[in-house]
């Protein structure tokens, strides 16, 4: 019988409130979790691995690698048809991007979490179980790269992101829309993810590189303070189509200089960036001074492919062809 790995890293979908502390925290175990799924046949073929047990901002990229390399175990296994990494939500979307670009195999990866926890009403946490699951054993999922499966809907990694602190449709596509849904235990594809190459980059990650988000009036004190600490690499959501502030250049330069690799993406929630305007500051003054467009991804998706390119020593170049999807 084929198998899908269901790997926990904790988060929401495993907490319940504290009367004591008035808050949620982690309560369930993933064995608690899978046995509500007990006696429906098709979620027999279950294999359970507790990853961790931590709330999503205690994620660390150096996490990311060492569930990847559990991913990766998983799915060189013939019996796995799939995995699905249960996860907070907070950082979701950077794990999920994280494992889109390291993992070489064609089989799904699947990550879902949820919004409420487990005492609260409207709980989601066994309904966005029960449509990965689905999705993972989908003979359509082949291909598409890691997924994000929430509220019955199917986005990629790529391109999907945390719109909402609280609502359940919360994952959004923004720009491109959903790949597809899960709809009376069918799962639907509306359309296919050409667009979003898998990077198969090797599962090591640079963590010297940080990211900035730009603003009216902004100076370079903070890129200053990232070269006296010996950055490799920084993201900067610039304004608009890919702008910054002359009064940030001088620092911007300085970085240059010393080797420090910059990526310019955009603040806004859709659009990519590109060198349209050449003033002082404008995108193509920064290409021309050295800097990398981001494309159309955000800002701690961007700082995550610059992380992985930097230790897979890419240089410059390599390091532009990276972002052109």
């Amino acid at each position: 019988m084929k198998k899908v790995a269901l790997i926990f890293t904790g988060g929401t979908i495993a907490m319940k409130v504290d009367k004591d502390l008035h808050g949620a925290i982690p309560s369930l175990s993933p064995n608690e979790i899978v046995q509500t799924l007990s006696g429906i046949d098709e979620f027999q073929n279950l294999i359970v691995h507790e990853f961790s047990s931590k709330p999503s901002p205690s994620i660390t990229p150096i996490d990311m690698r060492n569930l990847a390399n559990v991913v990766n175990d998983y799915l060189e296994q013939d019996e796995i048809v799939g995995t699905i990494v249960v996860h907070g939500t907070d950082v979701l979307e950077e794990t999920a991007f994280y494992l889109n670009c390291v993992s070489t195999s064609n089989k799904p990866i699947v990550i879902t979490g949820s919004m409420k926890n487990a005492s609260e009403l409207g709980y989601d946490g066994l309904t966005n179980l029960v449509s990965s699951i689905k999705v993972c054993m989908s003979p359509d999922s082949l291909g598409k790269g890691t997924l994000v499966v929430m509220n019955d809907t199917i986005n990629s990694s790529v391109e999907v992101t945390k719109t909402h602190t609280m609502s359940l449709d919360t994952f959004r596509s923004m720009e491109f829309g959903p790949l597809g849904i899960i709809d009376h235990n069918e799962v639907i594809y509306y359309r296919d993810v050409t667009r979003n190459k898998k990077y198969q980059l090797t599962n090591k990650i640079n963590n010297a590189v940080y990211l900035l988000k730009a603003y009216a009036g902004m100076n370079g004190e903070f890129i200053d303070y990232l070269i006296e600490h010996e950055a490799r690499g920084l993201v900067i959501e610039a304004l608009g189509r890919g702008n910054l502030p002359p009064t940030m250049l001088d620092a911007l330069e300085r970085a240059i200089n010393v080797g420090i690799y910059i990526v310019i993406v955009s603040r806004c929630p859709a659009g990519r960036v590109l060198d349209t305007y050449a003033y002082e500051g404008g995108g193509k003054d920064l290409t021309n001074k050295g800097c990398i467009l981001g494309g159309s991804l955000n800002g701690q998706k961007a700082r995550i492919l610059l992380s992985l390119a930097i230790a897979n020593d890419f240089d410059f170049n390599d390091i532009t062809k990276l972002y052109k999807v």
